[in-house]
């Protein structure tokens, strides 16, 4: 068995850097067939693997939906039960993690603040007290 310490301590991706590229690239319709030519341990590790890195967090969650609860809680201790949980969760959830969970970012397009013309008085009375 696989403990999660492990996992954590020796941080090591459970499949080729080449299947990993694949399931990042995959499309929705093409992700589950590659994630099901792993075995279930594996794509537990795999799942737990992705949630570590924010950039894989949407992957992690789409591999752990084809895990059993068991295999990702052997594997990932309470991060793994949090993780099913997570892939469980309604399409409403799972849209908004796709994106990380963050709202659009928007620019303003007024000005920030209105600045005071500034007051050339004041240079006029200090080039006029210097003596040149």
């Amino acid at each position: 068995m696989f403990s999660s310490r492990d996992a954590f301590e020796s941080d090591f991706c459970p499949v080729r850097d080449e299947l990993l590229g694949q399931m990042y690239r995959a499309s929705e319709s093409g992700l589950p067939r590659l994630v099901e030519s792993v075995s279930p341990d594996v794509r537990a590790r795999l799942a737990l693997f992705c949630y570590r890195r924010s950039h894989l967090h949407s992957l992690a969650v789409a591999i752990a939906a084809s895990c059993s609860e068991r295999d990702l809680i052997e594997n990932g201790g309470r991060v793994g039960s949090t993780l099913f949980a997570l892939s469980r969760e309604g399409t409403a959830k799972a849209s908004t993690s796709l994106s990380g969970g963050r709202k659009p970012i928007t620019l303003s397009t007024k000005p920030l603040s209105v600045l005071a013309p500034l007051d050339d008085e004041l240079d006029d009375e200090i080039s006029a007290a210097v003596p040149a």
